[in-house]
């Protein structure tokens, strides 16, 4: 399988640079998985489609502002995208420009209130970059650090809380689980009373969900690690759902990842933590989840052959093109399918 099978045309205007003033007023595809039909309606309809003993698992993680400027002995500005926490002070990071962080090279953020040492390489380039400070790690980053928005984002977020689901809590994301986007209190609060169970997964979002894929043939391409965790009451929740016949539906690719990683052969999901670079694609046999909200994503991306895997390449490019017909907004700010 070739990673141009995945292209598609996209004008740039349709690339979503801000929120909307309503989180749920975003557009939704809803397609049906069995005829494949396809409906256009808005996000807070999404209950329409959710059914009582269905279960909703949605990525509880946080987006730090994980962007930090420092400077080099000589005065050089360097930026720093923390990707992962690799211990107490320790990250792997992307470095701009790269050059500037060999190991052993020291920096400064904040006039010195959080210096910084290279130590080592990480994955594809990144470096690993040692911590020193007085105080807690995360008061320091929330004032000298910004929100990590993506690079076809290039207006300024006037609203950094608009980058982080309503229901986020466990900090550690160099990205936002961008389907939880479209969610409100209220209208989780409408999907509970309907009765849908609701279960939370963490996995801490970097930046290897979003690289391009750089080879042409799919087989190639390895993904960037992350790291996720379920606790024994959600755990126990899925289970439940999905022994009584309800459907689990994945709040986005990182829920569907993580599920993915945890389930054994026959759907089952056990608590637990660690480490995920599971890459699915078409071929791939889903184990755990029945539908699937997501975002429109990058041409030629994961995130795109993920959600060709689990229902077909050519209808989701289909739908796609009908997408950018209709004027649909996409990435991370932009509009929703559903697929269920």
């Amino acid at each position: 399988m070739k990673t141009s099978d995945f292209y598609f045309d996209l004008p740039k205007e349709q690339i979503a640079q801000t929120p909307l003033e309503k989180r749920a007023a975003s557009r939704l595809m809803h397609i049906d998985k069995k005829t494949k039909t396809i409906e256009h309606r808005h996000f807070f309809d999404i209950i329409d489609w959710l059914k009582p003993g269905d279960c909703l698992v949605l990525n509880d993680t946080k987006v730090i502002p994980a962007r930090l400027y420092g400077h080099k002995d000589t005065g050089a500005l360097v930026e720093f995208l923390l990707l992962k926490r690799i211990d107490l002070n320790t990250w792997e990071t992307l470095v701009k420009p790269g050059k500037k962080a060999r190991i052993g090279a020291t920096f400064e953020f904040g006039d010195g209130r959080l210096k910084g040492t290279i130590v080592g390489l990480g994955e594809e380039g990144s470096r690993l970059i040692e911590f020193a400070y007085e105080g807690v790690f995360e008061n320091i980053l929330e004032a000298l650090g910004t929100m990590p928005l993506p690079p076809y984002i290039t207006e300024k977020l006037d609203d950094p809380t608009r980058y982080n689901t309503v229901y986020a809590k466990n900090e550690g994301s160099a990205a936002a689980p961008t389907a939880g986007l479209h969610f409100t209190q209220e209208l989780l609060e409408q999907i509970r009373a309907k009765g849908v169970e609701i279960a939370y997964v963490t996995l801490h979002v970097g930046l290897g969900t979003f690289r391009p894929v750089k080879v042409e043939d799919v087989n190639s391409h390895k993904m960037h690690s992350e790291y996720y965790i379920l606790d024994e009451e959600n755990a126990e929740r899925i289970n439940r759902v999905k022994a009584s016949g309800g459907r689990i539906i994945s709040v986005g690719t990182t829920s569907t990842r993580t599920l993915e990683t945890i389930a054994d052969a026959s759907g089952h999901v056990g608590a637990g933590s660690g480490w995920t670079d599971i890459f699915i694609y078409p071929g791939y046999r889903f184990k755990v989840i029945d539908g699937l909200i997501t975002n429109f994503h990058l041409p030629e991306s994961t995130l795109i052959m993920l959600v060709s895997a689990f229902l077909n390449r050519e209808t989701i490019l289909e739908a796609y093109e009908i997408a950018v017909k209709e004027g649909y907004r996409f990435f991370s700010f932009g509009d929703a399918m559903f697929i269920g």
